[in-house]
């Protein structure tokens, strides 16, 4: 397994990351446990989580996912092995459960989140502490234009810069980082830093899959080069679409189908069915398996520090690591750009 430095961070990690939002709903504690054990074995250092993990976001199981970590981590001893990412949650006014909706990120609530994730992992520090998504009006999670109507009160860059930065000092956290953010995002958190001699982001976790390449087109991956950050992208199979299962069995289990279809509606939308059908015929026509295809290409792109994989089952794991072995020919990641060409971004 290839590493990489993140950003100016100094932290060495895995160019492949285990996510592990499943833990907790899809996958149980034993489950989990044998997931990040083999993860381990085959040389991936990374683990991201989230303090409202695992999804579907529910109060009855909110931060399953860490617990099952901290679990495991407990019982190993090998807490020195691995790089421990986690996030708070943004403002969300449907998550009640979480410290009672107020789940901005203000100071009060960033530490709040910061000590129930250290309970929860059994740890002392997190090594990545990232912030999942914006306080102000941002297009994320599948709205695509920016709606001047949404303006709505949040907390400043600079603010939140600091309640992380006495966190930092405090030793409960090493690096920190952003998630769902946007190329003015990344400046002004940067410009801050710099400004202010505050903690400066070493990553960035957004989306980045075959059908939806923003990042690619937002001048993002210009400014993170020349910013030095990260990209941690996550969603590399579009909730599982990229693998096909969906295309040759509408009724396949997974989030698409176990989860109500109007939480995540950007992966149904006509215009991914399409791309997915195309992707999935090239995969087939070259000898590889649509999952195959959909990692090897998010695997080989210059700015991707490290991919986020997911997996309910070892067999699934195993494939998703492999895939980091396949090297696309030329002609291929030339016809993987004709088909974007016909079918730009429709997953974004």
């Amino acid at each position: 397994m290839q590493h990489t430095t993140l950003g100016t961070s100094g932290l060495s990690v895995s160019k492949i990351c285990l996510g592990t939002m499943t833990f907790g709903e899809q996958n149980s504690e034993a489950e989990a446990h044998s997931q990040l054990d083999y993860a381990l074995e085959r040389g991936i250092n990374f683990i991201d989580t989230a303090e409202m993990y695992p999804v579907m976001p529910r109060a009855a199981t909110q931060g399953s996912t860490e617990r099952f970590i901290g679990s495991w981590l407990k019982r190993g001893g090998r807490r020195d092995q691995v790089v421990l990412a986690t996030k708070v949650a943004g403002p969300n006014p449907h998550m009640h459960w979480l410290r009672g909706g107020k789940n901005n990120l203000d100071a009060a609530n960033i530490g709040a989140a910061v000590e129930d994730s250290l309970r929860r992992l059994q740890t002392e520090r997190i090594d990545l502490y990232q912030l999942h998504w914006p306080s102000r009006n941002v297009p994320i999670f599948g709205a695509n234009a920016f709606n001047p109507q949404a303006e709505r009160a949040s907390v400043a860059i600079e603010d939140t810069l600091a309640a992380l930065g006495r966190l930092v000092e405090a030793g409960k956290i090493g690096q920190i980082g952003v998630s769902n953010e946007s190329n003015w995002g990344v400046c002004e958190f940067i410009k801050q830093a710099e400004m202010k001699g505050l903690p400066r982001i070493a990553s960035i976790q957004n989306l980045y899959n075959l059908t939806a390449r923003h990042f690619e087109t937002s001048l993002l991956d210009e400014t993170c080069l020349r910013a030095q950050v990260g990209l941690l992208a996550y969603s590399p199979l579009a909730f599982g679409q990229l693998t096909a299962k969906y295309l040759d069995d509408p009724k396949a289990a997974g989030r698409l189908t176990l989860f109500p279809p109007n939480w995540s509606p950007r992966y149904l939308r006509p215009g991914v069915l399409a791309a997915v059908a195309q992707y999935a015929a090239l995969a087939r026509a070259n000898g590889l398996t649509p999952t195959q295809l959909a990692l090897a290409w998010c695997y080989s792109r210059w700015f991707v520090a490290s991919t986020i994989i997911g997996a309910t089952s070892l067999a699934q794991l195993k494939e998703n690591i492999d895939a980091f072995d396949v090297k696309l020919a030329p002609e291929v990641l030339a016809q993987v750009d004709a088909i974007h060409a016909g079918l730009p971004n429709p997953g974004q």
